[in-house]
């Protein structure tokens, strides 16, 4: 057992090496992934289930202790990833199913990676997974929403029908793996070293089928969407410090919600595109599970070492 904890934790820490490598097989092999695309969902909703196994209510203390810091995260985070999706689909004049994935990533919460990421630069951990929680909470209604009033130029969208499968994949199994962590606590804590493996097995294969199903296309727009989710990326990240800094917050919330901001649910928006939109529009979210693990990696190891020198005696 020990063995396997091992073994997650390794893959939980070298997850965007796995997602890179699944990213390039699903290109090389589309036959063997493709078969994968009607499992997207189901994939999903194990790494949710996997959520809501870990949920507590200790997890939400903060939320009455700094209530402003919560509130400023979770509007940061459907206001600057959303909107700079949009404007950048104009400003690259992307096509339609490429608009549609960029602006859909966007409108998705935040990622779980996101609070490994948060730990790793030395910020508020208990604020982050807050933060990913109450947006999570929050995907099923705001999601279609705000995906519906800035997509729906480029495709017919249903945000009715969005909203019943963000139900489906989101909101029902974090219900039932906090339901399952109620009734089985001892069981569900003695697994929970399990879960970074599995969440980031059911991920990359996400990302293999989606790049699969979509590889025709790669060659033609691989590149520009590339470029799009790095700026996404990295737009996020700044806006997000930005809203924190403006709004008075410590320095360990402002590197929280830059954080937080910059990282999405991306296999959320790689679901919601492969079955709505086609596996090309599923790209953008596929690219973003990897770069934003990268990048979010990079910019820990910057604040990790500025903290160890702020904290080395002089």
């Amino acid at each position: 057992m020990q063995t396997l904890i091992r073994l997650s934790q390794f893959v939980g820490k070298t997850f965007a090496l796995w997602a890179a490598l699944l990213a390039v097989l699903g290109y090389l092999m589309p036959e063997t992934f493709k078969m994968l695309l009607p499992l997207v969902p189901w994939l999903l909703g194990i790494v949710m289930f996997g959520m809501g196994l870990t949920l507590a209510p200790a997890d939400f203390k903060i939320l009455g202790q700094h209530p402003k810091a919560v509130v400023v995260g979770v509007l940061a985070q459907f206001l600057v990833m959303p909107f700079t999706a949009y404007v950048l689909a104009l400003v690259f004049k992307l096509p339609p199913e490429i608009a549609v994935g960029v602006i859909l990533v966007g409108s998705c919460p935040g990622g779980t990676a996101s609070n490994v990421i948060t730990y790793l630069a030395r910020g508020n951990v208990a604020l982050s997974v807050a933060v990913t929680s109450i947006s999570t909470l929050l995907a099923p209604v705001l999601t279609p929403a705000i995906f519906y009033l800035l997509a729906h130029q480029w495709l017919d969208i249903s945000a009715g029908k969005m909203f019943i499968s963000i139900l489906q994949m989101v909101l029902l199994p974090i219900v039932l793996g906090v339901a399952a962590h109620m009734f089985f606590k001892k069981q569900t804590e003695a697994a929970t070293g399990m879960l970074p493996l599995v969440s980031v097995v059911s991920i990359i294969l996400i990302i293999g089928a989606v790049v699969a199903g979509s590889k025709p296309k790669l060659a033609d727009s691989g590149l520009l969407i590339f470029a799009v989710v790095i700026l996404h990326n990295g737009i996020g990240y700044l806006l997000g410090f930005l809203a924190a800094k403006f709004s008075k917050l410590p320095y360990d919330a402002q590197k929280t919600l830059a954080i937080e901001v910059g990282m999405q649910n991306s296999g959320l928006g790689a679901a919601l595109a492969a079955a709505y939109f086609g596996p090309l529009a599923a790209v953008p979210s596929a690219i973003f599970s990897v770069w934003h693990n990268i990048s979010g990696s990079l910019l820990a190891s910057y604040w990790a070492a500025k903290a160890q020198r702020q904290s080395a005696p002089e």
